[in-house]
């Protein structure tokens, strides 16, 4: 038998034979058995998928790059020269449609989603308690007229009281005279004892009693002219149906008359009804919230954009707008309109405290107003809260950021509140003419006309 040292020296020989060392490329051994031949078995060898794999991420390299240098290059030409928000919504004018009047509401023509037109009835009120407060006006005016004739008549009484006075005085005057020639000739007597000593002081007591009628027969006079000078200062200048006292009943009659013809509420503008919250049977006070009016061909776009946002923003730069409701196959145009004067923060109901311990800084929006194409909401319309895509075109950097002209038209104009007072002045000549005794016509009030301009 062979001994250990011989069997030692046949299993390295083997081993090293069928399982030389190869280095690992991470410098670690793995011994490969290797054939009769000589050539190691499995041995890693170039192949075509290796291959494939190289060409494919040197593909992918060379796509990310064209890709980075394609955005690269949109952003610099396209993207730089836009400002995106998705931070917009619809906006419009909610017009309220309030009582000028307290009353009782009787009927209800519109609900929510019906669409109004200019001057169409929407609500009306009952109206007992105004056809009773116009017939009370037409009664004091003509309680008013009355009495302003009465001071008129009383300018011809006074001056007949005055001289009635006169007359008085007059009379005293001469009854003054006699008591006194009497006097005198009984004093002349009474030396030769021809009058008696009562007899000449019954004379002095008629002379004291004619200066006593003298005088008072005069501060009548006096008092009648300071009586007919303050009755002719009321009426002085003016008519009975120009006195004042009468001016103002009247005005109480157009004031009436103007309240009964304000029972129906009608809506100021075309639109859609929302938010009726008015019912039958509801007693309504004036200024009360009874139902909205939208005019939804009037709205805009506010596109609240970052602080960081606003540095290229000019008026008059074109839009382009999409709304969720729609989708991106409806396209709106529009224009900057104007930027906000302030942030969202600022005006809110309750505004951030700064001077804090503990502050975080929050990054601003603006509200940016974008007026929208007509046409195309007329075609497309949108609703008041509507999500909204914007993208403004700052290329334009021409105009300004705040709007220099001021505007010389009215915003919003409406004359269907307007009421005329041709039917007022009817009434109020017809109770003057009534109790003056006589036809006239009064002048027109100085309001006119009567109504309210939105």
């Amino acid at each position: 038998m062979p001994s250990d040292r011989a069997c030692l020296k046949a299993l390295l020989l083997f081993n090293d034979c069928y399982f030389p060392i190869v280095k690992k490329p991470s410098n670690t051994r793995r011994l490969l058995p290797i054939d009769p031949s000589g050539f190691a078995m499995n041995a890693p060898t170039s192949t075509p998928t290796n291959n494939n794999r190289r060409k494919g991420l040197t593909t992918v390299a060379v796509l990310v790059l064209l890709a980075g240098a394609a955005w690269g290059v949109y952003e610099y030409v396209v993207s730089s020269h836009f400002e995106t928000t998705d931070n917009a919504y619809v906006q419009g004018n909610l017009i309220q449609i309030t009582p000028q009047i307290s009353g009782t509401v009787k009927e209800i023509y519109a609900d929510d989603t019906d669409r109004v037109q200019a001057g169409q009835p929407l609500i009306k009120l009952d109206g007992t308690d105004a056809q009773l407060a116009l017939q009370q006006a037409s009664a004091n005016l003509g309680a008013v007229v009355r009495q302003v004739r009465t001071v008129f008549a009383n300018n011809d009484t006074l001056s007949a009281q005055i001289s009635l006075r006169e007359a008085d005085v007059a009379r005293v005057q001469v009854d003054l005279e006699r008591a006194t020639d009497d006097l005198a000739r009984r004093q002349k007597l009474t030396g030769s004892g021809a009058v008696s000593k009562e007899e000449l002081q019954h004379a002095q007591s008629q002379l004291a009693a004619a200066k006593s009628q003298l005088n008072a027969a005069q501060a009548a006079v006096v008092a009648a002219r300071e009586q007919l000078a303050s009755n002719q200062a009321q009426t002085q200048g003016v008519n009975v149906q120009s006195h004042p006292s009468v001016l103002a009943a009247a005005d109480k009659v157009r004031e009436a008359y103007v309240a009964a013809h304000r029972l129906v509420l009608p809506a100021p503008v075309d639109g859609y009804v929302a938010k009726r919250v008015v019912q039958l049977g509801q007693r309504v006070a004036p200024g009360a919230n009874l139902m909205n009016i939208v005019p939804l061909q009037q709205v805009w776009v506010d596109a609240n954009f970052k602080e960081v946002q606003l540095r290229n923003l000019r008026l008059g730069q074109p839009v382009k707008l999409t709304a969720d409701y729609y989708g991106s196959k409806v396209e709106f145009d529009g224009k900057v309109a104007g930027l906000g004067m302030g942030t969202g923060a600022a005006f809110a109901l309750l505004p951030a405290q700064n001077a804090t311990g503990n502050w975080i800084k929050v990054v601003q929006r603006v509200p940016v107003r974008i007026a929208l194409n007509a046409e195309q909401i007329a075609k497309h319309p949108l609703r008041v809260g509507l999500s909204m895509e914007v993208s403004v075109d700052i290329t334009n950097q021409e105009g300004g950021s705040l709007a220099e002209a001021t505007r010389t038209q009215p915003y919003g104009m409406t004359d269907v509140l307007e009421i005329s007072q041709q039917g007022a002045d009817e009434l109020v000549n017809q109770v003057v003419s009534a109790n003056l005794g006589q036809k006239v016509k009064m002048a027109h009030s100085v309001a006119q006309p009567v109504g309210n301009k939105q």
